[in-house]
């Protein structure tokens, strides 16, 4: 099983987004809180419509909480435009989670350093852009995670 791992997401639509791309490939989406929203939101429902409710969701607490879950992935990639590692040069196994900081700030520095051995990237032809939307990312890194595994 793949794990998709949102840190404190702040935008119910992307959340919904990854939760229905989680839905159809069956992997486990972890939500760890706080988030900047509600998952009762109207957008949420939209996002995700009929999809919500076969999801294989857990939520956490805060960071400690997840990691001391029993459900947690094994090994963990944190995807960040903080890498020069490109998510395509991994060796993917069954277990993983694929990582993704928030909309507005991306993974705190503690998280990075926590992780440094397994931070990696979507490269970005244009460099004067921020980065990908997160849905975009989370469907981009999960198709190639699957891609090896499968």
């Amino acid at each position: 099983m793949l794990h998709l791992v949102l840190y404190n997401p702040e935008i119910p639509q992307n959340t919904g987004n990854i939760g229905r791309l989680c839905a159809i490939t069956q992997s486990r989406l972890h939500l760890i809180h706080p988030l900047g929203f509600k998952i009762t939101d109207k957008q949420i429902r939209r996002s995700g419509m009929d999809y919500w409710h076969k999801l294989d969701l857990h939520h956490h607490d805060d960071w400690e909480a997840f990691r001391a879950s029993p459900h947690a992935p094994k090994r963990l990639w944190l995807f960040t435009t903080k890498s020069e590692k490109a998510y395509w040069n991994v060796a993917y196994n069954q277990d993983d989670g694929l990582l993704f900081g928030n909309e507005g700030h991306g993974a705190p520095d503690w998280l990075h350093h926590e992780l440094e051995a397994s931070r990696i990237t979507i490269p970005q032809a244009n460099p004067e852009m921020r980065s990908l939307n997160l849905s975009t990312a989370a469907g981009i890194a999960t198709y190639e995670a699957l891609r090896q595994l499968r």
